[in-house]
């Protein structure tokens, strides 16, 4: 396939002369008319590197630059710019361009400059200098993230841990729920003691009251021994109830006497014990759609959600992704003893326009086969998992398309990401890789505006 430059120049004769002088040397070129078209392009579809003017009417190059490396920060942009503005050129190397050239274009230059982003020179600084911010940016507890979102959790975390409020964690699977526990454990007067976890779907209704609450010798059959419960064992500690959601009723109800109590008594005995401990609750339920049902006790809801963290989506701060990709990579690497030293652009690319319905453990699951299946120093786009065959080449249609014209179905695609994206027009354009000028051209005509 043919490598795919983006020109940004609103000097039409000049932008076309790049177009035929960059097209005969082999490459596939698109044209942007100014700075904002370059970064709407830039967001709706794969580059593998992008050659901007810097002085432009509505966007200067200067801006949309920072826009495009806010977006990817694997895409080498390399900026034209008159003699009279080489200091401004050399601001744009700081925040992240790739290289520039001076106007009238030395076309051997030109050609050379793109020949070394092609050879993937530019990767191993583009991947070293996200690595650094990495290190230098890096939450505690490995809590990645330079996105509002991760900032405002980060700065519930610090607010919540010291206290001893009951927290309820919640988010999809695969968000780092026992991550944001332990970071709370971690920064609370208790983290000299104990951190217990335990899975609340994974054990028995019988068998998770002995685990909670510990039982007597001879208590059950089985019970050949006196043993201490999770709740005495996080004594002046705290105690993770993994996936709250699915104890049953029966066990909610002695779950919330110990909580009221502040005692346990094991199973086969009569006597309680006093403990001192902070419980941490999460799950990837509604609890509180669940207790409205009388699927989860309502008084027990309100005892565990004293403070209420809910971690957001992968999805809905991709600007994480490279942060955490890179993460894994060294992680991975180091792992495997592979020399791995980053991602090819249009593997970064996928990364961020991917849905990742098994949000951050996904994208670690990608990244650790993204890894082991490299063929060269870099992770390419065909090394990651979630990548599908493109339906176009593969000529199938999804079953119950096959009735539609072309234009019914791109419409059903579009009102269905809609719908999807819960009426954001910003969310949906992103997830549909157009614009949003384009998503509202789409919607007027379907008279949906």
């Amino acid at each position: 396939m043919k490598k795919k430059i983006l020109v940004v120049d609103d000097d039409r004769a000049h932008a076309r002369m790049l177009d035929t002088l960059i097209t005969d040397w082999g490459y596939e070129v698109f044209l942007a008319e100014d700075g904002d078209r370059g970064v709407d392009m830039v967001q709706s579809q794969a580059f593998d590197m992008v050659l901007m003017d810097m002085k432009m009417i509505r966007m200067s190059g200067m801006e949309a630059l920072g826009l495009i490396h806010e977006y990817n920060p694997s895409l080498p942009v390399i900026m034209m710019t008159a003699f009279s503005s080489v200091d401004t050129a050399v601001k744009a190397l700081k925040i992240g361009a790739y290289d520039y050239l001076t106007k009238p274009i030395d076309f051997d230059k030109l050609r050379l400059t793109i020949e070394r982003v092609m050879e993937r020179i530019f990767l191993k600084t583009e991947n070293k200098t996200l690595k650094d911010r990495l290190k230098q940016e890096r939450f505690h507890h490995d809590i990645l993230g330079k996105s509002q979102a991760m900032a405002t959790l980060l700065d519930t975390i610090q607010m919540v841990a010291p206290t001893d409020a009951n927290v309820l964690v919640t988010g999809e699977s695969g968000t780092g729920k026992e991550l944001v526990s332990s970071a709370l454990h971690e920064n609370s007067p208790r983290k000299d003691h104990a951190f217990v976890r335990i899975n609340c779907a994974a054990i028995t209704e019988t068998l998770l009251e002995s685990e909670l609450f510990g039982h007597e010798k001879g208590a059950f059959t089985g019970a050949e021994r006196k043993r201490k419960g999770k709740f005495l064992q996080a004594d002046k500690g705290s105690i993770l109830l993994d996936e709250i959601g699915e104890m049953s009723l029966g066990m909610q109800a002695k779950l919330l006497r110990v909580i009221q109590e502040k005692e346990v008594a094991p199973v086969g005995s009569d006597q309680s014990t006093r403990v001192d401990v902070r419980v941490i609750a999460s799950t990837n339920r509604d609890l509180k759609a669940m207790s409205l049902a009388g699927e989860f006790r309502q008084d027990l809801y309100f005892r565990l959600n004293v403070v209420s963290i809910d971690i957001p989506a992968l999805r809905e701060r991709t600007e994480d992704i490279p942060e955490l990709a890179l993460h894994f990579l060294e992680q991975f690497s180091q792992k495997n003893k592979k020399d791995v030293k980053g991602f090819s652009p249009d593997a970064m690319d996928a990364m961020i326009r991917y849905e990742w319905p098994g949000n951050v453990r996904e994208l670690m699951n990608a990244v650790e086969r993204g890894v082991v299946m490299a063929r060269s120093d870099y992770i390419l786009r065909e090394d990651l998992s979630f990548i599908q065959p493109d339906p176009a080449e593969s000529g199938s249609l999804e079953s119950g398309l096959e009735n539609y014209s072309l234009s019914e179905i791109e419409e059903k695609t579009i009102l269905s990401t809609l719908a999807a994206a819960e009426g954001n027009k910003s969310e949906t354009a992103r997830r549909l890789g157009i614009t949003r000028k384009t998503l509202l051209k789409k919607l007027k005509q379907y008279g949906k505006a």
